[in-house]
């Protein structure tokens, strides 16, 4: 029964007030391994593979057309390497493999692994707004990230990342429409699509970060590739479509 519950048996719809993703650069053979064989790295340049980290305010969480009232509101911070899969039909599309999932609600801790494969472990996260910043801190993690919360047109890209301009690094701006788990024992694939609107994310400066996940992966140093921010998000993720691979 909980193996089917996993499988994302019903629509899922919620609202986020803000989505932070930075995406870190690392050379593609250091990724390798941490994907399933039924997926491949989405890379850039053919050298650089890329870790994003999300933070979302959510509000409203429930299975799609039910009343708010019964939603959850939480605070997710997400872990996701972009890959590309191709489906039975041959199409090649572009999604994210989930590595971890936190969060600072012990309900949304419980429900998500009963109906998802996404990992939560349920930390203690602060979100300290200022004048000029933006901060956001898990002690348990051992996780920092500290933004400008000024508008500026004239951001520059972080100081090392791969990409010469924002709108290639815009390609590499999580979360993408698709996520994938897999099945390697039944060889299945496990495909939930979400559909947004108003999706405009917006470059935002990175002051400084401290992230200890990025060091358990025991790759070299991530580089920061690029950071964008977008508000005010209606988002639902459809029914899970579960295809066989070979």
């Amino acid at each position: 029964m909980l193996s089917f519950l996993k499988k994302h048996p019903f629509a899922v719809e919620a609202f986020f007030e803000s989505s932070l993703v930075l995406t870190f650069a690392i050379p593609k053979e250091q990724l390798q391994g941490l994907i399933p064989e039924c997926l491949e790295l989405d890379t850039f340049q053919d050298k650089w593979a890329f870790v994003a980290i999300a933070m979302v305010q959510t509000k409203n969480l429930r299975p799609k057309g039910t009343p708010k009232f019964i939603g959850n509101d939480f605070f997710l911070i997400g872990y996701r390497v972009f890959v590309r899969y191709t489906n039975t039909k041959g199409k090649r599309i572009r999604g994210l493999y989930i590595l971890k999932s936190e969060t600072d609600m012990k309900k949304m801790t419980v429900m998500g692994n009963i109906f998802t494969h996404y990992n939560y472990k349920t930390t203690d996260i602060n979100k300290i707004i200022e004048a000029d910043t933006i901060e956001i801190i898990s002690n348990r993690s051992n996780f920092r990230i500290k933004i400008d919360n000024n508008e500026n047109q004239n951001i520059p890209l972080p100081k090392f990342s791969p990409f010469e301009n924002w709108k290639e690094a815009r390609r590499f701006a999580g979360p993408l429409p698709f996520t994938f788990t897999y099945n390697k024992t039944k060889k299945e694939v496990l495909i939930i699509q979400g559909v947004r609107q108003n999706w405009k994310p917006t470059p935002v400066n990175v002051i400084n970060y401290d992230i200890n996940f990025l060091n358990t992966l025991k790759t070299e140093k991530p580089v920061l590739a690029n950071a964008f921010i977008i508000k005010n998000i209606p988002y639902y993720w459809k029914k899970g479509k579960i295809e066989s691979w070979k």
